[in-house]
């Protein structure tokens, strides 16, 4: 007799060891947000709980039993728990050790919440200068990109009118000056994320309009995109901004319009996913209004597509891409078959090194490109600039480390490795008494999430080139390292 999706749908004993971890680790956790780590490692612990818990619940885990095999899943729930734990053990003595100068601050954000110091004379006096040295920076580089796009303002500003242009293009493997192009748009993305903040913290009525006229020129052209990282780096810091140090009201109040926001969210990466799906340009489907129909066409598509399933309906078709879970049994699938050997720390040293221009280094390592490969995505008609395959496929946070160091080392890997991003984080939060560390912050929180997919630099570019501007502004705002948050208190 077939197996059915019915009868294939269970989840075995280390699923439910991690939820529960997960469960305990969230309360130890919470109890530490004031001391500045707590909320970073809650942001770490809500990441795997999405692209690893939530894809099993939400998408096809019975057609990754089928496809997969039980045992390759069962080894990567084992790998996610081991995760759990090594971050869980040693996530405060890593915060201890680098900001050992620092811990005996408190959290910079829930001072803030708390006293509403951030409406003082002086924390605004940052947030003016701040907004305004940004403002240059983003004329110069929007002036760049008006440029790259034919002065097409319609298409930089405005897409939501059907067209979108696109200044930042170039191939997967970078030639040239193409670093630069790389540069600018992360640079656009910290850009865009920082004014959606400042936009909800600044209490001056010319710097509070300054900034929501850059966020809302800038910001269409990253929710009308298609990639679905750089729309929630761009636009989620501001929105969590406003609903923790603007709005007022209890916790719950801010709960609700959190998890509203979520929702909105949700349904807005599910009709990019759509239009993806439809080879549809985003920014024309929204215009057009074809959009609402896009969900009713998928439908349709899958009930032939889906009809050797036994037990499966078509209303039960998720979109794709909370799948992390999913290519940690594949790593594991293909490691026990012996078609794909972890590389011994490769992967994470090409991640370390991308920032160096190819054009200085044309061996530089490829990123993911051996994984692609053993995934089926060899592609001989692929160009010079896009490696040999159709696409890379991310390998998912536990996924990337296992694919360096192995089954056992490659949880290891990835859980120290976080332990450090919270480190990092922590900071900015406990020295948050200058604006733009707090900036830093509420980006770098959100970056969290995107770092499910894999530990890289091309997902915390905008963070660092944030730091970089942080540096900048300090020097010339002439803010020295010992200013105290009570010396800001206005």
């Amino acid at each position: 007799m077939p197996i059915t999706y019915t009868e294939a749908v269970f989840y075995p004993f280390p699923f439910w060891l991690c939820v529960v971890g997960m469960a305990a680790l969230g309360a130890y956790f919470v109890s530490k947000r004031e001391e500045g780590w707590g909320i970073p490692a809650l942001a770490v612990l809500g990441t795997v709980a999405v692209w690893y818990v939530v894809d099993a619940l939400y998408n096809d885990y019975a057609g990754y039993l089928l496809a997969i095999g039980a045992d390759s899943l069962d080894a990567g729930w084992w790998e996610a728990g081991l995760f759990l734990a090594v971050f869980g053990i040693f996530v405060r003595p890593v915060h201890l050790a680098l900001n050992r100068m620092h811990l005996g601050r408190q959290s910079q954000l829930i001072r803030l919440m708390q006293t509403g110091a951030w409406q003082g004379d002086a924390w605004q006096d940052q947030v003016d200068s701040t907004c305004r040295l940004l403002a240059v920076v983003w004329v110069v580089v929007m002036g760049v990109a008006l440029v790259r796009v034919d002065y097409d303002f319609v298409g930089l500003f405005l897409p939501f009118l059907g067209n979108k242009a696109e200044p930042w293009t170039r191939g997967r493997i970078g030639e040239g000056y193409d670093f630069l192009i790389s540069f600018a748009g992360y640079l656009q993305i910290t850009l865009t994320a920082i004014f959606g903040v400042l936009a909800a913290v600044a209490n001056r009525p010319k710097t509070r309009i300054l900034a929501l006229v850059i966020f809302g020129l800038s910001a269409p052209y990253f929710l009308l995109d298609r990639t679905r990282n750089t729309i929630i780096a761009a636009v989620v810091p501001g929105y969590l901004a406003f609903a923790l140090l603007r709005m007022r009201g209890g916790v719950l109040i801010r709960v609700v319009v959190i998890a509203v926001g979520f929702l909105a969210m949700n349904q807005w990466l599910k009709f990019v996913m759509d239009a993806r799906t439809h080879d549809m340009n985003v920014a024309y489907a929204f215009s057009t209004g074809r959009f609402l129909h896009i969900g009713q066409e998928e439908a349709s598509d899958n009930v032939e597509a889906m009809a050797f399933f036994p037990g499966k309906e078509p209303d039960d078709i998720k979109h794709q891409g909370l799948n992390m879970f999913e290519e940690l049994g594949w790593i594991n699938f293909f490691i026990k078959t012996g078609s794909y050997n972890p590389n011994w720390g490769s992967r994470y040293f090409a991640e370390l090194v991308n920032p160096i221009p190819r054009t200085l280094w044309p061996g530089k390592p490829l990123i993911g490109i051996d994984y692609a490969m053993a995934r089926g995505m060899l592609w001989d008609q692929a160009g010079k600039g896009e490696g040999g395959v159709a696409a890379t496929i991310s390998t998912g946070m536990i996924g990337q480390g296992v694919v360096n160091f192995g089954e056992f080392f490659g949880p290891i890997a990835a859980a120290l490795l976080m332990a450090v991003w919270v480190a990092v984080l922590a900071r900015q939060d406990l020295l948050g008494f200058e604006t733009p560390r707090l900036l830093l912050y509420a980006l770098g929180i959100v970056l969290t999430f995107n770092m499910g997919r894999d530990i890289t630099l091309l997902v915390i570019y905008p963070f660092i080139f944030g730091y970089i501007l942080f540096g900048i502004w300090k020097k010339l705002s002439g803010s020295g390292s010992t200013t105290d948050f009570t010396d800001l208190h206005g």
